[in-house]
């Protein structure tokens, strides 16, 4: 049985948002998966080709301006940012949580990754959970989805 097909699933937004505040290098990765991952542990810039020296993911680890505000809005807003991928990149895309250490920072910014630790998949319910959660809010917030189409 393969490594991923191992993993625990995610299956609440509330299981995600208690585990984001009882630890830190939390990070949240759309990809097909931590087995494919994992052999090379590195990204590539979609634009030049460049193998970045990790993967990149969104850090779910709350920032100190956020002060008290919903932790799970946080989590929600994290989440949505990406939803679009698989969509734009490959149907199998799917997010996952790992834990690791920030190596460096990819052309959009984006934490690169490394030392990963798979944690878990998140499943679609959550991922539709944070969507309704985003676009319940008062300002106007969409996916960073760079496809013209979107």
């Amino acid at each position: 049985m393969s490594t991923t097909a191992r993993l625990p699933t995610f299956a609440s937004l509330d299981e995600l948002t208690r585990l984001v505040t009882r630890r830190r290098c939390l990070y949240v990765r759309w990809s097909r998966g931590p087995e494919r991952d994992l052999t090379a542990v590195s990204s590539t810039d979609d634009l030049t080709g460049v193998k970045l020296p990790g993967l990149s993911a969104s850090s779910l680890d709350v920032e100190d301006w956020w002060g008290e505000r919903p932790v799970d809005i946080w989590v929600a807003r994290k989440l949505y940012d990406y939803c679009h991928l698989p969509r734009v990149k490959d149907e199998r895309t799917r997010p996952w949580l790992l834990h690791g250490h920030e190596a460096a920072r990819g052309p959009d910014n984006e934490p690169l990754v490394r030392d990963v630790e798979p944690l878990g998949w998140i499943a679609d319910s959550v991922i539709a959970q944070a969507s309704r959660i985003v676009t319940a809010q008062p300002g106007r917030w969409g996916p960073l989805d760079r496809d013209p189409a979107g």
